[in-house]
């Protein structure tokens, strides 16, 4: 039966209407799913030498089981963010006379093949290779490879029934922080304490239950939730939600391009897509301590200014470089309307520079770095509102791939809207504010480079009107190539 299952996947994936354009993103995914195995595997292979030469008075194994509860920490927050969960349609299934366990088993091993669950293998299995060439214990260092997999699939069905349950995630990640936190700053030595536990699962072979068990009672879990709900009267039942109104009166003051922009909040706030990206637009405001807390990027400020842009433009290219697409649900009856398509454009770009000026008021604890962090960060603020805008917006017309606003996806795995065109799109937005910085730097100063960068958004702000004339001829020439794109369906 599982044969027959995998067969009428693959029928409805070859036969979609979207195959060819699924095809390519899928290519794209499967040369970074490669990248990901590589490394992974290089890091299996030479982390215990590596940890050998930075720590030598210490066992490498106990190094890493010291770290192995960030691991899975992070682990499991990329799950939830990243983790596309594999679905089919059951409703046909219910009708016919096959099992309903037949029929979840196979949901449940379908989680359990998720590359998610594949990539820690590419680390953990060279690594034990490399243990048993140390001359580590073999039985000791097969059963603590097995406890290392029983837990990364224990992660996998914890996500699939945290993504029922999304305070129980924030509760997590509130977790992973204030444990960073805790040994970051040498408050209190978690890594210590929870090295422990690991090095008893390798120490103590019968250990190995503990995952194996905790693996089972998941799965069993998982398939209790989904045997509940698995009647054709839940599939079919549509939930009433009452609905209520939202007073955006303060967006008044915009005069005419007011409608639109309370249109595009009440999209945000009413659906859930939007409200994933929107989500994923305040994380990137991290973004900067991956590179403001290291050294080596002292010495290449050019990528500082990279990081400047992500610092405050998260909303702006994850929002931004989905427009029109957001509106493909209704576009059709939006353009029908008599409505100047420059206030629809000029609506988008006011929402992006508020909340670029948000990003950048929120950003003001980068002052702990140096008024040279802050101030380059404030020149991409300016670089996002005066160029990137623009770009982004401009790159929107070459995107005619249509988006649900309330799929149920991760924002990230989510490749509805995706189009490969906006990898090209994306080069000047990334490339260009590093040039433009780095020249300067390079024959002048640093404080010449982020003057660069800073005029070059407000020249953009000066040819504002004549950006936006110019997008808006783009999007008139297009106009009806975008509607009948957004008419197909997936």
């Amino acid at each position: 039966m599982f044969k027959r299952f995998l067969s009428l996947e693959w029928k409805q994936f070859s036969r979609s209407s979207y195959f060819q354009k699924g095809l390519a993103i899928k290519i794209l995914l499967i040369l970074a799913a490669l990248y990901f195995i590589v490394c992974f595997g290089v890091l299996g292979v030479f982390s215990f030498f590596l940890i050998e030469d930075g720590f030598p008075n210490e066992d490498p194994l106990e190094v890493v089981n010291n770290y192995l509860v960030f691991w899975f920490l992070i682990d499991l927050g990329f799950r939830f963010f990243m983790q596309q969960l594999p679905v089919m349609n059951i409703k046909p299934y219910m009708i016919i006379p096959i099992k309903r366990e037949t029929v979840i088993h196979y949901l449940l091993g379908k989680t359990t093949l998720s590359f998610f669950n594949i990539l820690p293998l590419f680390f953990f299995l060279p690594f034990s290779i490399v243990l048993l060439a140390q001359g580590y214990n073999p039985f000791q260092v097969i059963c603590w490879f097995f406890s290392m997999v029983f837990f990364t699939i224990s992660l996998n069905y914890l996500n699939f029934l945290l993504n029922k349950n999304n305070k129980v995630f924030y509760a997590i990640v509130a977790v992973l922080g204030a444990l960073i936190l805790l040994e970051f700053y040498h408050i209190y030595p978690i890594a210590e304490y929870a090295g422990l536990f690991f090095n008893e699962i390798y120490n103590k072979w019968y250990a190995v239950s503990i995952p194996l068990l905790l693996m089972i009672l998941l799965y069993r879990r998982n398939y209790k939730f989904i045997r509940e709900g698995f009647y054709l009267d839940d599939a079919i039942r549509k939930e009433s939600k009452e609905v209520s109104s939202t007073d955006l009166g303060f967006l008044n003051r915009f005069g005419s391009i007011a409608p639109f922009l309370k249109n595009d909040v009440k999209l945000i706030i009413r659906n859930a897509r939007p409200k994933q990206v929107l989500m994923m637009s305040f994380l990137f405001l991290f973004y900067g301590l991956i590179f403001y807390t290291q050294d080596m990027y002292r010495d290449m400020p050019a990528f500082l200014a990279f990081a400047s842009i992500f610092v405050t433009g998260g909303f702006l290219l994850s929002f931004g470089q989905l427009v029109p697409s957001w509106d493909s649900e209704y576009y059709k009856m939006l353009m029908s309307q008599n409505i100047p398509y420059r206030k629809y454009l000029e609506s988008k770009w006011y929402l992006m520079v508020v909340a670029v000026v948000a990003s950048f008021i929120l950003s003001t604890p980068y002052l702990y770095f140096g008024y040279k962090i802050y101030s380059m960060i404030a020149a991409g603020a300016l670089f996002n509102i005066g160029l990137n805008s623009f770009i982004t917006l401009y790159g929107g017309v070459l995107n005619r791939v249509p988006v649900e606003l309330n799929v149920k996806a991760k924002a990230f795995s989510n490749t509805q809207g995706f189009n490969p065109t906006q990898l090209l799109i994306a080069l000047p937005k990334m490339a260009g504010p590093m040039l433009i910085f780095y020249l300067p730097y390079k024959f002048i100063n640093f404080e010449a480079g982020i003057l660069a960068l800073a005029l070059s958004g407000i020249l953009g702000l000066v040819f504002k009107n004549f950006f936006l004339n110019q997008i808006e001829k783009v999007y008139q020439k297009g106009k009806y190539k975008t509607i009948a794109a957004f008419d197909e369906k997936k």
